[in-house]
């Protein structure tokens, strides 16, 4: 049933984002209510994550779904989709057109397949364990590299970790010659580590809504990210470093020392 389930989630990532980009295309109606520091939820996030919700109901009535807007839906076939309706809000009320739609499935302990969209520029990101990585298409590499002083690292922050540690890891790479890159949507810097634009990416915690398509995507596409139990990420999420197999140990090692309390 793989691919069955893959082949909705293209379809509903896409369908979705299209639904997102009417309400961005009008943001100036939109109903903004903040969650906590730099975390916002519209009306918009609620609508879509209804819309994606239906759809998956109505399509895979046994599969669980856990979602960042709303309560889990209990998996009865081993199959539990994660869903971020909008990631990277903060951009999408401002009016910034880096947000994407990000839908992942998870079975077994581990993610089986994601889809991540974003509608601005029309990209559609996927990947399936064992059959790679694809941009609209076009199958995904990691980026080669000599060394962290030879492309851009993503870097994530949040409400919920020790405000020195982003700022301690963009120290560390700067020290390298390195150079951080940050958009405010970690589905999406995850994404350009597969697709080889970011050689790495960095957080202290992620959601699993947020994460774990794009940390599988990574490894389909020849990159490196820790290992992490896929049920333990949806219940409390998780530390995210991922890259380019020639600087992962040195931005691992680095992370590390950043992201001590």
């Amino acid at each position: 049933m793989t691919t069955a389930r893959l082949t909705a989630a293209k379809s509903i990532a896409r369908d979705a984002g299209a639904m997102a980009l009417g309400y961005f295309k009008d943001i100036s109606s939109l109903d903004i209510k903040s969650k906590g520091a730099q975390d916002m939820v519209s009306n918009a996030d609620l609508e879509v994550e209804t819309f994606v919700r239906s759809r998956l109901a109505a399509a895979f009535p046994e599969d669980g779904i856990v979602g960042e807007e709303y309560d889990d839906v209990v998996s009865r076939s081993g199959w539990t989709w994660v869903i971020d309706p909008i990631d990277g809000t903060a951009n999408f009320v401002a009016g910034i057109p880096q947000w994407c739609v990000i839908l992942a499935c998870v079975k077994d302990d581990q993610t089986q397949f994601g889809a991540i969209y974003e509608p601005s520029g029309d990209e559609l990101f996927w990947g399936a364990r064992g059959q790679g990585a694809f941009v609209n298409g076009a199958k995904m590499s990691i980026a080669r590299t000599s060394g962290l002083n030879d492309g851009s690292v993503g870097v994530g922050m949040n409400g919920r970790t020790a405000t020195h540690m982003a700022a301690d890891l963009i120290a560390a790479l700067s020290a390298r010659g390195g150079i951080f890159f940050r958009n405010a949507s970690g589905g999406l810097m995850l994404s350009y580590v597969a697709a080889g634009r970011l050689i790495g990416y960095a957080e202290p915690h992620m959601n699993a809504w947020d994460c774990l398509a794009g940390q599988l995507f990574i490894a389909e596409a020849g990159g490196q990210i820790e290992c992490q139990s896929a049920e333990e990420m949806l219940q409390d999420g998780g530390r995210v470093i991922a890259g380019s197999p020639d600087i992962f140990d040195e931005l691992l090692t680095i992370s590390q020392a950043a992201f001590k309390a």
